[in-house]
């Protein structure tokens, strides 16, 4: 080695800093402080970043969430429009109609349409409640009459307004009236 190479290499050993990382080699550092230091250094560096992670994964999935919420209807809107467009004509046509049995039937048949949409998306009636224990999980009492019978005792004796549920759970209570 020459002398002129000896002078560049003190000065790149001189200019050169304990906590510089070379493709993450340990930083050539004298003491305990020094390694501790750049240890925490480290350790707030990966902090940061792991909170930024999760910082961004949150605000992404509530995004996606209200994304989800905002388009969920979307799909059942979509599907009640023909019906919607059945009521009009319907309307149209009972304007100058003269029987009602024919207007009966078509808004039965409209209803029917509706109920099997409704029903497609999961949407169930709760049926046979009458004559059956009454049940505060899905339904709710209005009012309570002398049971007409002892056996209706306890139980649901008329319903005022049907209950649903979609899947497990109640979106709607049964609005019943229960035998005493």
């Amino acid at each position: 080695m020459n002398l002129k190479d000896e002078n560049l290499n003190e000065e790149m050993t001189e200019n050169s800093s304990p906590e510089m990382d070379f493709e993450g080699e340990e930083p050539q550092v004298g003491s305990d402080d020094q390694k501790l230091a750049y240890e925490v250094a480290d350790l707030k560096d990966k902090y940061l970043r792991l909170y930024s992670d999760f910082e961004n994964y949150r605000k992404r999935t509530a995004k996606e969430r209200l994304d989800l919420i905002s388009t969920a209807s979307e799909d059942v809107l979509s599907d009640l429009i023909p019906v919607v467009d059945d009521f009009e004509r319907a309307f149209k046509a009972s304007e100058n109609e003269e029987e009602v049995s024919k207007v009966r039937e078509g808004n039965y048949l409209i209803f029917q349409k509706l109920v099997k949409i409704l029903g497609s998306k999961g949407l169930k009636p709760m049926e046979d409640l009458i004559g059956k224990p009454f049940d505060a999980e899905t339904q709710e009492a209005i009012t309570q009459i002398p049971a007409p019978s002892a056996e209706l005792k306890g139980k649901v004796v008329d319903v005022i307004e049907k209950g649903y549920v979609l899947g497990d759970k109640v979106v709607r209570y049964a609005k019943v009236v229960t035998g005493a």
